[in-house]
């Protein structure tokens, strides 16, 4: 990418969403969510990945969205997509079969072994918070090929241990957060493997709650391009109810 290709101008939450569209390859069936992930999915069809097939936990397979869809129900999901079929099926043929390359998760909290916690903050039989449970969390993370988290960093998500294991951490490739990407090491420990301009290793140790080690040479994560930020504010996301 040449400096003129290069944006200037760029929220965090623009670059953490380039950064997990660049890692959709063309062809491959992505089960996604709403939010950052789902405008990750249609940036990649939008300029490197146009053969990609979106599967939504709602039924939706082969979705085109024409807008952001609020929620998995929107209606938008539906108009033009190869299939609507029942949830049964989105799990036991398309993700229990084998048939997911990518799923993207999120959660309240995030160890270092890249498992997630979406069901309590505290003990289980007394937990500060209760949040809403796994839904297809932990589904996605066992059988989906490879896992990606897209979430930002801070100390009290991030804890050396969760809380309550949810979901998996086995399947998880990449963690990428607003200050840079973690990633598994030989013994599935994440570890940081690059920092996203301008962040230093010390401020990212101050936002994990384990001695973070780094993968050396740790790489600086590239820019987006002028075309994926005018893409992401002009076509996919106008209102900017993602990207602020």
């Amino acid at each position: 990418m040449t400096a003129a290709e290069t944006a200037s101008d760029y929220t965090l939450n623009e670059l953490m969403c380039v950064l997990a569209a660049r890692e959709i390859k063309d062809g491959d069936v992505v089960f996604v969510g709403i939010g950052l992930p789902n405008l990750a999915c249609n940036l990649a069809r939008a300029t490197h990945a146009p053969n990609m097939t979106l599967i939504y936990e709602s039924g939706a397979v082969g979705a085109i969205p024409d807008r952001v869809p609020p929620s998995i129900g929107d209606p938008a999901l539906v108009t033009g997509s190869l299939q609507v079929a029942s949830m049964a099926d989105i799990f036991q043929c398309f993700l229990q079969n084998g048939k997911i390359e990518i799923g993207f998760l999120g959660g309240a909290q995030v160890d270092k072994l890249g498992r997630i916690n979406t069901t309590v903050v505290g003990p289980y039989d007394a937990p500060k918070v209760r949040l809403p449970g796994s839904g297809g969390a932990s589904e996605i993370a066992a059988h989906a090929k490879r896992v990606l988290i897209v979430t930002k960093l801070n100390k009290r998500a991030f804890p050396e241990a969760v809380d309550f294991v949810t979901s998996s951490g086995k399947r998880v490739a990449k963690v990428i957060t607003n200050m840079g990407v973690l990633e598994p090491g030989p013994d599935g420990e994440l570890e940081l493997t690059a920092l996203h301009r301008g962040v230093t290793y010390a401020q990212v140790q101050e936002n994990v709650g384990w001695r973070l080690r780094r993968r050396e040479p740790l790489s600086e994560t590239p820019a987006p391009s002028a075309r994926e930020i005018e893409l992401l504010r002009v076509k996919l996301d106008p209102k900017r109810l993602h990207i602020k």
